[in-house]
């Protein structure tokens, strides 16, 4: 019972509910990348290399031989590179998305934890240490004035 316990204390926290609402934005938002990359990028990218296709772009190591189907059929070796080309394309797309994002959560986090900012509410236990720390402040102060 212990481990059930603990379970629904991780949940009812919301770890588990952070966790599963950011994993099912980002499957999202990977598809809307993946369709950014693909149909908007891309395409005049190819337009501007003279009609080439990264995803088709390859480095063949060794030519195929033969015909298809028959014993002495021997496949292409090949170096496929151009899909990396897509990827890479989208990795800097989603990580400079992400920057953005998190850049953006900070400010907020920022403003909200300044419990001098009167327009974000400031959450209760930072406010609290805030006091806490002024009180601290000004009991230093009375006794560095004592000992002068």
């Amino acid at each position: 019972m212990g481990l059930f316990k603990e379970f629904k204390e991780f949940a009812v926290k919301g770890n588990m509910i952070d966790m599963a609402v950011g994993i099912i934005i980002g499957t999202a938002f990977n598809k809307v990348v993946d369709v950014l990359v693909k149909q908007v990028i891309m395409p005049p990218l190819s337009m501007l290399t003279n009609g080439v296709n990264y995803a088709d772009r390859k480095i063949i190591l060794q030519e195929s031989s033969g015909i298809k189907g028959e014993a002495d059929f021997i496949e292409e070796v090949s170096i496929g590179y151009g899909l990396l080309i897509e990827t890479l394309i989208d990795f800097l797309v989603i990580g400079f998305v992400v920057f953005l994002v998190v850049k953006f959560m900070n400010r907020f986090r920022n403003k909200a934890q300044d419990p001098k900012n009167k327009k974000v509410v400031t959450p209760k236990d930072i406010e609290l240490l805030s006091n806490l720390n002024e009180l601290m402040e000004e009991q230093n102060k009375l006794l560095r004035e004592r000992q002068n």
